[in-house]
């Protein structure tokens, strides 16, 4: 047996998570929502690909992967690209019913995967979305983001300007 990461490290670095900050990084690798038991074989198979470049060989297991592939991306805001999208798109629709699983509907230990009362949302282009929190889910401060090469952020057009306060009124943030 070895442990899958639904969502593969390197795939999840490439699509979002170099932004995560440093205690979010390991949380994302340790979530009991993104790792699987599997057999060495399929691991090995899977590598870092996404849904676009692997499903699981059991055709009737693909509806929960890829719904639980979904539910941790957006945990973490992830990005996906358009043919990871359109893969998504592909098999969710062959079970409209799927839902997406927890981190708390997870056991650990084996058991049934219990999924939460949400259907899957459309996924949209890879764009960032306002945090639950009402702050950057990826940076503390403009400071941080602006070193990590993000903004300015201008109002009505960038939704990362509602996470900043505009000190000085004029509509731009992290400038």
């Amino acid at each position: 047996m070895q442990i899958d990461h639904v969502v593969a490290l390197s795939d999840a670095w490439q699509k979002g998570a170099q932004q995560l900050s440093l205690t979010a990084r390991p949380a994302f690798a340790n979530d009991p929502l993104n790792l699987l038991a599997v057999d060495g074989p399929t691991n090995e198979a899977k590598g870092d690909g996404d849904a676009a470049t692997w499903l699981p060989p059991k055709k009737s297991y693909r509806c929960a992967y890829v719904a639980r592939q979904v539910a941790v991306k957006d945990k973490y805001r992830l990005w996906v690209t358009p043919a990871e999208h359109d893969a998504i798109a592909r098999i969710l629709q062959s079970c409209p019913n799927q839902k997406l699983p927890t981190s708390k509907a997870i056991p650990l230990g084996g058991g049934t995967v219990k999924t939460a009362t949400a259907t899957p949302k459309p996924m949209s282009s890879p764009q960032p979305t306002k945090s639950s929190t009402g702050l950057d889910p990826r940076f503390d401060t403009c400071k941080a983001a602006k070193a990590a090469g993000y903004g300015p952020y201008y109002a009505g057009k960038d939704p990362e300007y509602d996470w900043y306060r505009d000190a000085d009124g004029d509509g731009i943030v992290c400038e």
